[in-house]
């Protein structure tokens, strides 16, 4: 499937030139932000980690065998990219036993940076935000364009979609959740189950999210939204006194979109007649979803992009630095500047 397919519509209209990304580990950087104070004590290790070209569950396991423990006692918080240099928090459950001599983990791809005890173990989603540097190589862009854009990014946000990465290769994780969808099914193992309901759930999000960024109403409320802060997972219904919440026109409060599951939109009016009519579109995902006992969330439609600053270091290079809520893109921000093309070549774009 196409990019355009898989996410939808462009807010601020068409790429302005184009430019490639991750020649190299160091032009696709994140870093993750963790609040949470070690109390140098307790049977938990909490390892900083630095990963280059190297996925998070590669990098778990590689930690587990070092320490002569089972995977399942190594946690993290989120998965990062593979085609990047990331840093990120690991902790491995160690009770009653001392610091092991993780040396054999770490070579050219992985190193740990710092290390200490905790009374408790790193769980999923713990970490508050991620921050990135991206470096867009072979830049072919006006210059004037970006900037004018990215002012408009940073004071208006960027539509919230899921990045075409969520999809796999080619967008093949859909298909493969359409297969089982059919059939009613669920695959067996836990981690293709998780991947492929989450593939579902992320495509029905981008569906309604395109149809309201093609109307323009992504980025304002109307009567009828689920309205939800940016750090919140909790949403609450909008009235015309919530549509004029001087909190939308600062990026801290945003309208919603449906991460599908049990029952109908909670949303009303003509919001949930597009969330019901997009899901009536895809009876099959939906009706699986519902049937593997997924809850209906809501995950926010607008994207405030986070002390985003820019510069060029170099003509033909941009480099951004911005914060991001966790389960966001980078590569949708990026989306909105360029079209990016494989490493090496000049034409033909395409979406990592």
């Amino acid at each position: 499937m196409t990019e355009l397919e898989l996410l939808g519509p462009r807010a601020y209209g068409d790429a302005l030139g184009t430019a490639q990304l991750k020649a190299v580990a160091e032009d696709f950087q994140v870093d993750e932000v963790l609040d949470i104070p070690l109390s140098g004590d307790g049977e938990h290790l909490w390892l900083w980690v630095e990963k280059r070209e190297l996925n998070t569950e590669d990098a778990a396991r590689r930690l587990a065998r070092a320490a002569g423990v089972p995977l399942r006692t190594v946690s993290y918080a989120g998965l990062k990219d593979r085609q990047a240099l990331t840093r990120q928090w690991f902790s491995i459950q160690l009770p009653g036993k001392a610091d092991p001599d993780l040396a054999g983990a770490e070579d050219a791809s992985l190193a740990i940076l710092k290390r200490g005890r905790h009374r408790r173990k790193l769980q999923r989603g713990a970490h508050s935000a991620n921050g990135f540097t991206l470096r867009l190589t072979a830049l072919n862009a006006d210059k004037v364009a970006l900037d004018k854009r990215l002012q408009a990014i940073a004071a208006q946000g960027i539509p919230n979609y899921f990045g075409a990465q969520r999809f796999g290769h080619d967008g093949g994780n859909l298909p493969h959740a359409r297969e089982y969808a059919e059939r009613m099914a669920l695959p067996e193992q836990r981690a293709v189950r998780s991947r492929l309901l989450s593939t579902a759930r992320s495509y029905l999000f981008n569906r309604v999210l395109a149809a309201r960024v093609a109307d323009g109403s992504w980025n304002r409320a109307q009567v009828g939204d689920l309205l939800a802060f940016t750090d919140s997972r909790s949403f609450f219904p909008a009235g015309p006194e919530e549509c004029n919440d001087p909190r939308l026109a600062i990026l801290d409060l945003h309208p919603t979109g449906p991460q599908w599951g049990e029952g109908d939109s909670p949303a009303a009016a003509a919001t949930a007649e597009l969330e019901n009519g997009v899901a009536a579109q895809e009876p099959a995902l939906r009706d699986w979803l519902v049937r593997a006992g997924m809850e209906h969330e809501r995950r926010i439609l607008r994207l405030p992009i986070g002390r985003l600053t820019w510069h060029y270091p170099e003509p033909d290079i941009l480099q951004l630095e911005f914060v991001l809520p966790p389960g966001c893109f980078a590569t949708v921000l990026v989306r909105e500047l360029v079209d990016l093309v494989p490493v090496g070549l000049t034409d033909n774009p395409c979406v990592f």
